[in-house]
Formats: C-alpha cells, structure tokens, sequence
C-alpha cells in the first residue's frame, strides 16, 4: 500500500462548523466565536481564517465559520447561526480584497484565488467594512473583532488606491470593536481568556438571554479587553482623550491627525515612518493618531512567538483540505500549496513594495525540525500526494533559523531591513539548519522531491561572512538548492536595474544578481542540467523613469532574457512605496519622488519589459526619440535603427508626457 493511502475517512463534524445542522452534529446551540471570511473554508495552517478558528477551538471555545456570506437581500447568512456568545470575527481573507481582486491597471482579475472555482461573485469589495456593518446593524449590541490582512495594514490611515485618496483607521469605517494585527495567536489567546474569566465571575456589563445564560456586550467587551491593561496588538477608538488608558504621554507617538494628513501630503510621510520602525521593534511605542473626533490607539505587538509556541499553531488539528460543501469545485490558492510546507515567518529583508514585514514582522520564527517532519508526514498521506512536495519554504525560501547573534542589539534596532543598505554585521546568516531540514526530509521513504517554490534571497547566498563554515555552508546550500530542489526554473526577485530604483526598494544591486546567475549557470554545467532562473522585475515603482526602463530592457536583453514573470507596481496599504507613490515624498527623507501615475504612464514604462515584441518595437523608438535618447535606441535594436521615427503629431506619444508635464508645471508654480 502506498503511503498516501493511510490517509484517514474525515467525518462532516472534523471541520469547524458552518451551517445549524454542522453545530448540532457536535451538539451545540449556540457558539462562542462565530468567524466570517470572504475567503472559501479550507481547513489549513496557510487559511488564516481556518488557524484563527482553531486556535480559539484549542482554548475550548465553540466557534463556526460562515464562508463567503451573502452581503446582498435579507443578510440570511448573517443570521442563520444566531448569536455569539462572545464576539463575532471579521477575516477578510488572505489577501486585501482589492488586490485580490483587481490588477495595477484596475482591471479585475481572471479569477478570484481563494473563491471556488475562482469566481468573482462571492466577496465584496472592502468586506472587512461590508460584514461589520451588517453585523452592526443585526446585532448593535455584540462585539466584533477584525483581523487578516486587509484590517492590519489599514489600521491608520493609508493610501487606497482603487479609491485614489487617503483614508482613515478601518476600525472607524467598519464600526468594529478592534482589530488584532499581524499575526493574531498572541492577542488572540490572550483576550480569549480574558473574556471567558470575566463570563464566568460574572462581570457586571454582561448580558443574560431569556434562558439565564451569559452573554458578552460590547460595553464589557471593551472594559474587559481594554481598560485597565490593553491587550498588546490591537487597536481601539477612543470617542475622547481622556478615555485613553493612561491618557496620551510622552512615550507615546502621537501622529499627525488624519485631516492634517489629507490637507498636507508630508504628514502621511512622516506618519509612515514612525509606523513602520514601531511595527519592526522588539520594544515598540504605542502609535496614537486623532481621525475626526476620535482617537485610534494602536497598542504596541507582542514579542515573536517562540519556536514552542509556533509549532503549537501549525501541529493544531487541521483536517488540511476544503469543507466538503467544496466537493468538485476548484480552488485555485489550494492548489498551489496543498502539497507544500511553510517552515517559518517572518522577513527581515524589508523590501519596500512587500507587506510580508508588515503582517509578519521582520523577526524571523522558525519551526523546529520535528514540527515540519509531522506536517510532512500529514501531507504525504493525502488524497493525490505522489511524493513531490511542492514548496518547503516561508516568505523567503532561506531565512530559516537566521537571527541576530546578540538578541540584545536586536531589542534595541529599528531598521525596517536587516539586509539593505548592507547585512547586518550580526546577522548570522548560517545555512546549516536549513540544509540539514531539506537532507532530512528528502531521505523520507515517502519522499520523491521535495521542490523550493518560495523566493530565494541571492544576496545571503553571496554574502562574505567572517566566519569560514557559515561562507561553506551558504556554497553548499546554494549547490544543494540548484541540483537538488529546483522544478526546472529558479525564481529569484532582483526586481529591477537600476541602482537608483532599487535603493528605493530596499533591493541589492543588480551586479549580484549577475554574479548569481552566472554562479546558477556553472553549477547546471557541472551537474549536467539544464535550468532556467526566472527573474521578476517591477516598472513603475517610485523614483523609475522611462530611460531606466530602457536599461533595464538593454540589461536584461544582454543577458539573453526575453522577460515573462513583470508586474506594473501596485500601491498597496502600510509599504514605504506606496507611501512614497501616494506623497510624493519618501518617508525616512522626506525628499520628493518622482513617481509614473497615470495610465498612459505606467504603460510607456511596462511596455520596455516586451522589448521584443514587434508591436512594442515602434512605440519604444518612438518614445526613446521623442526624450532624445537615440543611443538607447540604438543599444537595445542595434546601429540600424539609430533613426528612429518621431511621433508624427509632434505631441507626447500616447499623451503621457501632457499629462507629466501639467504636473510638475503645478509643482514649479
């Protein structure tokens, strides 16, 4: 019998409950938590929605989940399981809904990921905002708890892109009663037992049903979770300064309001930084910012999870596949890692574009060895494993294990990045570990391959530590990954050419991505494959100019790359880039940026990456003549083609540079 045939028969009641019938199977009339996600159910640790309901199940709560409710008519969806018994959760889902759902150019995407079957129909736009109002509306009285992506980066006020202005804290657009940010275990276990400590003794601001049995208000709810000691990573409103515990003092960081931001676009760059450095410290402030006539209080976040307490979140007991209630329907995130491993969180890269630092912090929390063995051994029995693991990685496929050599100086750092300007001098950036988990698992009798899907860091690979076993380990580590764990194709992230652009990203310079490819090449030689590495590159991104983009199209061209894994940059909430795109000035400078805009814009710097293509080839010399930039003309389609047709209107091709030009006139005025 193969290995994959052990996997166990689930029953209906191994899954969280999502209809009345599923709560009665378990016996239940009513639940303490009920979650709602405008994601499909799927019963695994990459499924927030899935880990936030087991891990308040481990507590010894009864908590539902409702998939993907229906926001239109009567709201049925929203009443068909009644009322907690303490709090209803809000889980957006994996991704901010509108970069689920729509592209840079604002076009909906082809499919929805975590929907089924991929459809569009099924999640609102902003369904952190959606469900809270409904749930306000139908139950005023009991608390909710907004938590995912979508409420952690907009906990403040940010940059909406799909609605091209500033907005304030999600908390004050929902409603709700708080957010948990980043992570959720820490805070989330923390207030559950808060909450069910003050139920059983009884706390005055409970409420009673008609049968005698407690209920939590949202009165008590905020008396209980926040007034006396706050608990750590959450965010509340407060309706007046002197409600805020403790009042505003100088260990504070009090931000400039959100009308002053509006008015002034150097109060949000200046805000973005102090939020930034807080969400990257061990010790962080508590970020106090005045939205109308409110106060949002963001409680600073926990330490990292241990590795004891990070094995606990994955080894819960997923059933690690879709509600039956999915039977026959494609879910298209769940395809992509249902047979793969995630071995740690956390990014200490702090590249300027990502939001991984965000949500997760720059911490790196590993699991131990044993932990990813028994994920392993859950995957391989699974329905259609054939001993191929698709990704064993984490945000950055090698940071597993890494962290800085004295914890002190770690507690006292605010640098968003521990690798840009330069590695820190201590970081240890062994590799051992991480080759001993890929030996480990890959001699598994189950195991055919195990494949590294996650981007790799090249940079750490080259870097020249001090200590000779640490530079060993980094060429064996990079020889194991290049025989051994790639499908075919290597992604790797340089992101783009130019120096200027890339110190803007928080990317190393583009020489080491050269020297990796060519390090990648010689090793393929040497083993007698034949690889390709697939670089992903970004236009558009604040401080990127036409004429980089030509560089960038030479640069690569000579590089023998015909370019297909490119995206035009998407401003997204609570990322340096997206501040410095929205502001016109960079956060930690607060100098000016210039940053491509408009639609006609951001295509004359994207259609450089299809260099190649016969119906690009005229619009590029076009473009390149007109900023009378002829010898890139000539470097990139060769000495024929040195002169290149003007525009025949003698106006900027695709009336962008019009557009450009208007600007930067009301900026000189």
């Amino acid at each position: 019998m193969s290995h994959s045939g052990l996997m166990k028969e689930h029953r209906l009641s191994d899954w969280l409950p999502t209809t009345r019938k599923e709560m009665e199977l378990r016996g239940w009339q009513q639940a303490d938590v009920i979650l709602f996600s405008a994601d499909a159910y799927v019963d695994h640790p990459s499924f927030g929605a899935a880990v936030v309901g087991r891990l308040l199940e481990a507590e010894g709560l009864k908590v539902a989940i409702v998939p993907q409710p229906d926001w239109h008519g009567d709201f049925r969806d929203f009443r068909k399981l009644g009322r907690p018994r303490l709090f209803f959760g809000v889980s957006p889902g994996c991704m901010d809904s509108m970069v689920n759902k729509y592209t840079a150019a604002r076009r909906l995407r082809s499919e929805d990921a975590y929907s089924p079957d991929g459809r569009h129909d099924l999640r609102p736009e902003y369904p952190t905002i959606v469900y809270t109002r409904i749930l306000k509306k139908l139950y005023p009285d009991v608390p909710v708890v907004l938590g995912g992506i979508e409420a952690s980066l907009r906990r403040l006020t940010h940059y909406d892109y799909w609605q091209d202005r500033l907005m304030p804290s999600i908390l004050t657009e929902s409603g709700a009663d708080t957010i948990l940010y980043g992570m959720g275990e820490k805070p989330l276990a923390d207030m559950a037992h808060r909450l069910v400590s003050a139920m059983e003794e009884g706390h005055e601001d409970i409420a009673y049903d008609e049968h005698g049995e407690s209920l939590m208000t949202a009165r008590a709810f905020r008396r209980i979770v926040f007034d006396s000691r706050p608990v750590l990573q959450t965010v509340v409103a407060y309706h007046h300064r002197e409600d805020i515990p403790g009042g505003i003092t100088e260990n504070d960081i009090l931000l400039h309001s959100h009308e002053q931001c509006q008015t002034d676009p150097k109060c949000q760059a200046e805000n973005f930084r102090h939020i930034e450095e807080e969400s990257n410290k061990y010790e962080a402030r508590r970020i106090i910012q005045q939205t109308g006539h409110c106060f949002v209080v963001v409680n600073p976040p926990y330490p990292p999870l241990t590795q004891g307490e990070l094995d606990g979140s994955f080894d819960l007991p997923y059933t690690r596949l879709p509600h039956p209630k999915y039977r026959g329907k494609r879910i298209p995130a769940y395809e992509m890692i249902k047979f793969s491993v995630n071995i740690h969180r956390g990014c200490f890269g702090g590249c300027a574009f990502c939001t991984i630092s965000a949500h997760q912090g720059k911490f790196i929390m590993s699991r131990s060895k044993e932990s990813i063995l028994r994920e392993v051994e859950q995957v391989a029995q699974m329905p259609g494993f054939k001993g191929y693991l698709s990704d064993l990685g984490g945000p950055s496929a090698n940071m597993y294990a890494m962290k800085g050599k004295n914890e002190k100086a770690c507690r006292k750092c605010q640098r968003p990045s521990c690798i840009h300007p330069q590695i820190c001098p201590n970081l240890n950036t062994d590799h051992r570990p991480l080759l001993d988990i890929y030996r480990t698992v890959d001699a598994l009798p189950y195991i055919k391959k195990s494949f590294i899907g996650s981007g790799v860091r090249y940079d750490l690979l080259l870097h020249d530590a001090k200590d000779p076993a640490v530079n060993k380990a980094a060429a064996d580590y990079t020889r194991e990954l290049i025989v051994n764990h790639v499908s075919g194709r290597l992604k790797v992230a340089p992101e783009h050419t130019c120096e200027r652009v890339l110190q803007l990203m928080r990317k190393p310079s583009f020489a080491l991505f050269g020297e990796f490819k060519r390090l990648f090449e010689r090793i393929n030689r040497e083993a007698g494959l034949n690889q390709q590495i697939i670089p992903y590159f970004i236009s558009s991104h604040p401080g990127c100019t036409e004429e980089d983009m030509a560089e960038l199209a030479i640069q690569t061209k000579q590089m023998d790359f015909q370019l297909e894994q490119v995206q035009d940059f998407t401003p997204t909430p609570m990322t340096v880039s997206t501040e410095t795109w929205a502001t016109g000035f960079h956060p930690y400078t607060l100098a000016p940026v210039f940053s491509a805009k408009t639609p006609q814009e951001k295509q004359a710097q994207r259609m450089f990456f299809f260099w190649y293509k016969p119906e690009e080839r005229q619009r590029i010399r076009q473009e390149l003549a007109r900023i009378r930039r002829p010898e890139l003309i000539t470097r990139l389609f060769g000495p024929e083609t040195a002169k290149a047709p003007r525009p025949s209107s003698g106006k900027p091709a695709h009336g962008f540079h019009s557009d450009r030009q208007k600007r930067n006139k009301g900026k000189n005025r």
